[in-house]
């Protein structure tokens, strides 16, 4: 059997999106990972179907494997044929041990790839706001390790050197030693009111900084209740952090959002959350779908095959028009058949979906609801117009049932259907339950409903309940009522069905 192949990656500083594009391929092509503790597990979602993960993280007070083990894991996997990536935080060559790991493969004629990540010792401070270097305040930097006590006799760091040598000391795993290295860093003549800021679980939604000297730290970091994992900064260039402070200012810093909007919607609000501060994270509770009962699909062809009958077409979201503009490829119809068809949007968003393919909405309410859809187009329509209704299995009968009280003949055709999904619902019990949502964001009926439905199903006895003290945000009054008629409290509603109004309701929060 031929042997595999090894990458040793830096998964970076702990933000998932800090990973590298080399870092990134090398997930997505294993056969199994083996991570630990600082790795974003959010990065595991990038591995292909039937890739195996392997923790083997280590705590401050245990170890889950010992170095030993693991290097020899790496070495029977590999030999066994498989694409191996060994995921750890930070930069692998700092204090990471990569050289152990890669030495043992290199024993074994083993290929193996070492891909640097992003150091926390870096971008750490840069999230605080602290830059490592500044040339009004030093042009020299020395990364020690924090695990190794400053009275040791044999101590590998020359600490009387160190302590003014360079304008900036970062310490990596120091907390427990904290006292003493400031007490050493002092005693070998630095400056007792020199700036020391403490940064816990930098780059991510916990994100923790606590600024003193060398003289006050110790009492401060005990008092705001500072552990690992955590680094320390000793230098001048902490006295930025006031005025270059940008990571933790952001409007919804600190706030770890639930998006159950279908994946393929889900891209926008993602980025607008994840711009302004927030974390999001993906638990998309429905997915769109080409209707998969045949006598539902012939009714979408039959309806597509005639357009030329209709004297409109009304759009009640951007999936409407993405799947019927879909299957007519599919069945090479002409748009130009649609001719005599006067086009109506129900928002923005769905207009702008239609200008794409070339076509306007004549009509497009003030609001953004199947109600105010049917007030925009009331003034233009006649008794006995046909009417195309392109929309999803579950949509409200509401529209159709006032067009033909008003005369009109509607054709309701299920161009997509809504299924529900349950992928990574055992993250996301795991985050509820933990405390670690903020805020839930509800983006149509459906995702609240099916919420529950995949909560239940995933063995949580009271979904309500379990969502009793999270912010609830909906993005309008129909989602909203649906929320409420559930048992859930609604804190926000968005004032118009878009992702701006959305945002701006996540904003208020």
């Amino acid at each position: 059997m031929p042997k595999g192949k090894v990458y040793l990656v830096g998964a970076g500083p702990g933000d998932p999106k800090l990973i590298t594009v080399r870092g990134l391929e090398a997930i997505q092509k294993a056969d199994v990972v083996v991570y630990d503790r600082l790795a974003s597990p959010r990065l595991l979602r990038h591995l292909k179907a039937g890739a195996e993960k392997i923790y083997v993280g280590k705590l401050p007070d245990r170890h889950t494997l010992r170095q030993e083990v693991i290097n020899q894991m790496l070495v029977d996997l590999a030999l066994q044929g498989k694409t191996v990536t060994r995921l750890k935080g930070g930069d692998p060559s700092i204090f990471g041990r990569v050289g152990e790991e890669a030495e043992l493969l290199a024993d074994h004629d083993i290929r193996f790839e070492i891909i640097p990540g992003i150091t926390s010792a870096i971008a750490v401070p840069t999230y605080a706001g602290i830059p490592v270097t500044h040339r009004d305040f030093t042009s020299s930097l020395a990364i020690v390790t924090g695990h190794e006590c400053p009275q040791k006799q044999d101590s590998s760091i020359n600490w009387e050197k160190l302590s003014t040598a360079t304008g900036t000391l970062v310490f990596l795993m120091g907390v427990s030693n904290l006292q003493l290295i400031c007490n050493v860093l002092m005693e070998q003549g630095r400056d007792p009111e020199t700036p020391v800021a403490i940064i816990r679980w930098g780059t991510t939604m916990e994100q923790k900084t606590v600024v003193g000297t060398l003289q006050t730290i110790v009492e401060l970091a005990q008092h705001a209740g500072m552990h690992s994992p955590a680094i320390i900064i000793v230098g001048e260039v902490v006295r930025l952090r006031d005025k270059l402070s940008w990571f933790e200012t952001r409007p919804l810093f600190g706030k770890r959002v639930l998006v159950t909007r279908a994946r393929s919607q889900a891209s926008e609000l993602v980025e607008r959350i994840d711009d302004l501060g927030g974390e999001s994270i993906e638990f998309p509770v429905i997915e769109t779908r080409v209707p998969q009962d045949e006598a539902k699909l012939r009714s979408l062809d039959e309806a597509l095959h005639s357009l030329s009958r209709f004297d409109w077409v009304m759009f009640t979201s951007v999936n409407g028009v993405d799947y019927f503009f879909r299957r007519l490829r599919e069945l090479n119809v002409d748009i130009r058949t649609m001719h005599k068809a006067k086009v109506a949007a129900v928002g923005p968003k769905t207009a702008e979906s239609l200008l794409d393919r070339g076509i306007v909405a004549e009509v497009l309410p003030a609001k953004f609801q199947a109600e105010d859809l049917l007030d925009a187009v009331k003034p233009q329509l006649q008794p006995g117009q046909q009417v195309l209704l392109p929309r999803a299995d579950i949509a409200r009968k509401m529209l159709p049932i006032e067009l033909r009280e008003l005369g009109l003949h509607v054709t309701e055709i299920d161009a997509y259907e809504t299924v529900v999904v349950q992928d990574y619902a055992a993250e996301a019990v795991e985050l509820l339950q933990s405390g670690q949502i903020d805020i839930v964001t509800f983006t149509s009926s459906s995702t609240v409903t099916n919420l529950l439905q995949v909560l239940e199903a995933a063995g949580v006895e009271a979904p309500v309940q379990l969502l009793a003290g999270i912010r609830t945000v909906c993005i309008g009054p129909v989602t909203a009522q649906t929320a409420r008629d559930a048992g859930l409290q609604v804190h926000q509603v968005a004032a118009e069905a878009t992702i701006d109004s959305m945002i701006q309701a996540l904003v208020s929060e």
